[in-house]
């Protein structure tokens, strides 16, 4: 059997990887905090059949030797953590991260996962969420009576109630970053799980040892770029198309080899 058959048949499946990456990305071009992912490749092991160096006579020797690619294979789905623009919202619980770090959630479970999508609210406690109920951690709840609340970009949180003049502190919002963000584990809905490869948290005050500073009535957009997802997109499908193409001229050879017994 030719071998090119299975080999067009690893880049059809190497190329459906990336359109699949692509496709996810484009979803989320509107997701805010969205982090767009990038497929990688490598090369399969390759068929030797002359090894670079063997002897060609008693003084001579071959410089190259042949070896045969035998196709190609995903490596890794890599997220890109660039900072995407930010959008002014004038939500007051509206926070984007200017810098590295996330925010740090607590599931109902007890679970701890860490999200950049700074999109949040209050429920019925006043306890700041997301848009999950999902809490905040450092939790921080508003009084019911807070007439303004303000963030300041070292994530010190304070409210003006009736009757006083001066801000009252009430909190401080911490974020967490990793050595290797692109190891966590995406969940979906916006959130990341911990895991070995990512490293562990380290949680800090924001602009402080390396973290982002935090923006009030802010958001963090998805950082997709259109034109660099469609153009992924157009060289995936000719890839794709000209694997298939290898597969057809392969099957047209194999019928011409198979019409000289008749």
């Amino acid at each position: 059997m030719m071998q090119s058959l299975y080999t067009a048949s690893t880049g059809m499946l190497a190329m459906q990887t990336q359109i699949d990456t692509t496709a996810n990305n484009i979803a989320n071009v509107n997701t805010i905090g969205f982090k767009k992912s990038r497929a990688e490749f490598a090369d399969l092991m390759y068929r030797v059949m002359e090894y670079a160096g063997t002897s060609t006579s008693d003084t001579t020797k071959s410089p190259t030797g042949i070896e045969v690619g035998l196709g190609v294979r995903p490596t890794a789905v890599n997220k890109i953590f660039s900072e995407g623009s930010l959008k002014q919202t004038g939500n007051q619980l509206d926070l984007a991260i200017t810098g590295k770090g996330f925010f740090k959630l607590e599931l109902p479970d007890g679970t701890q996962v860490y999200t950049k999508n700074g999109a949040f609210k209050v429920d019925q406690n006043g306890t700041i969420v997301n848009s999950d109920g999902y809490t905040l951690i450092p939790q921080i709840v508003i009084p019911p009576n807070a007439t303004n609340i303000s963030i300041g970009t070292d994530g010190t949180v304070t409210v003006i109630q009736p009757g006083q003049v001066q801000a009252t502190q009430i909190g401080q919002i911490q974020t967490t970053a990793f050595i290797n963000p692109a190891g966590l584990h995406s969940m979906g809905s916006n959130l990341y799980l911990e895991t070995d490869a990512s490293g562990q948290p380290v949680e800090g005050v924001p602009g402080i040892d390396g973290l982002g500073t935090l923006r009030q009535g802010f958001v963090e957009l998805s950082n997709v770029e259109l034109v660099v997802e469609l153009t992924d997109l157009i060289t995936g499908q000719r890839a794709y198309d000209a694997n298939s193409k290898i597969i057809t001229t392969s099957d047209q050879m194999l019928q011409t080899t198979n019409n000289l017994k008749r």
